[in-house]
């Protein structure tokens, strides 16, 4: 029987109001679709034994958080104990994403190449600070910050965990 895996798109840091609804920060690029009326998430928490399946009932931004009440849960004390816990979709949930575009579970553990064929080390995390993701490949140099730009990421092989970057000047 094989384990279904989940990725996270959303941490509860807290309630907020008397109605139910948690204050969550949101992990995904795709808040509209994981969060709207209707969405099954999943509620990964320390003090339960197997993950909470959750229905959305309404969302609303509010200063740069998401706040989401659940289908079942229409009070602070019913979702007092989802604080800190994360909401989760299985793998079959995740959308279909575009050319040239890539989950970040897809692109940890990729071996990191120069276009030269040197061998930089792994991708461990991908940081997202604005206008483009940087990867952080750790190896033999220590660590290393590759912008996800045209000029630096040439090749991308998620099937073969394999990617070819051209080092620009001040990289190293």
């Amino acid at each position: 029987m094989s384990q279904t895996r989940y990725y996270t798109v959303g941490k509860v840091v807290n309630t907020h109001g008397l109605r139910g609804e948690v204050k969550v920060i949101s992990t995904t690029d795709f808040p509209d679709v994981r969060f709207r009326k209707g969405s099954e998430l999943y509620l990964f928490h320390p003090l339960l034994a197997e993950p909470l399946k959750l229905t959305v009932a309404s969302r609303r931004s509010h200063k740069g958080t998401e706040l989401i009440s659940f289908h079942g849960y229409p009070s602070i004390n019913d979702v007092e104990k989802f604080k800190g816990g994360e909401l989760k979709i299985p793998e079959e949930a995740l959308l279909e994403l575009e050319e040239d575009e890539y989950y970040i579970h897809q692109l940890v553990g990729c071996q990191v190449f120069t276009d030269e064929g040197e061998e930089l080390g792994r991708i461990v995390d991908v940081l997202q600070p604005g206008a483009n993701d940087v990867w952080v490949v750790k190896g033999k140099r220590g660590e290393i910050l590759l912008p996800f730009i045209d000029d630096c990421i040439k090749e991308v092989d998620i099937a073969g965990k394999r990617v070819v970057c051209h080092l620009m000047e001040g990289l190293l």
